[in-house]
């Protein structure tokens, strides 16, 4: 009999109630949880973890850029859950390192499928998400080239390196130097861009791609 690992999310929620209604809902999936009400005791449990999900708006006064940096610091994808926060505050989570944003209103099943992607560690895609990149006009340009533009949207849309390369008539290599580039430029304006989903998040901002790509 093959045994299918379960999967354990860390809950970072200032709300009792609300988390233990989160906990009781992903627990119909399979999913276990732990909870805490801030991301330095959720780390202190030293629990092995898949994702972290992860309240936008905690009252002890963190701020959710430092939040997610430190849950990636622990190697844990972040999706966040917004209720009706301020516009200034998602766009901050939608410029850091976090698989997406998701409204805390949804109907139940929209969340859970959402914390189901993202334990796939796939882009959780919002609107949530997609209007806080339109309004936010504090992105810095990495100067892209058009064709730097045309390699990042097609990579960024799922296509590899190889198929990217018979696309644009280049050689995989040129197009492997293509992106490590990119990454560089992004880099260097404080934009990070290590991973794909970064480069996804990217090109998303930069409106190379539409939102859910």
């Amino acid at each position: 009999m093959v045994v299918v690992e379960r999967k354990t999310i860390g809950l970072v929620e200032d709300h009792p109630l609300v988390a233990l209604g989160l906990q009781g809902s992903l627990e119909a999936d399979g999913v276990a949880s732990v909870w805490a009400p801030a991301v330095a005791e959720l780390l202190q449990l030293e629990r092995h973890l898949d994702l972290a999900v992860l309240d936008l708006n905690l009252a002890d006064g963190s701020r959710v850029a430092a939040n997610v940096a430190a849950l990636r610091a622990a190697e844990l994808n972040v999706l966040v859950l917004t209720g009706a926060d301020n516009a200034a505050l998602v766009r901050e989570a939608a410029r850091s390192d976090v698989l997406g944003i998701v409204r805390k209103s949804l109907p139940e099943h929209e969340v859970r499928e959402a914390v189901q992607a993202a334990l796939r560690g796939e882009t959780v895609t919002s609107l949530e998400w997609a209007a806080a990149l339109d309004a936010d006009p504090d992105l810095p340009d990495a100067r892209l080239s058009p064709r730097e533009r045309e390699i990042l949207a097609l990579y960024a849309s799922g296509e590899q390196a190889k198929s990217v390369a018979r696309v644009t008539g280049l050689t995989a290599a040129t197009v492997a130097n293509y992106i490590s580039r990119i990454r560089t430029k992004y880099a260097d304006v404080g934009r990070r861009a290590e991973s794909r989903v970064d480069l996804y998040h990217r090109a998303v901002e930069d409106r190379l791609i539409q939102d859910g790509g």
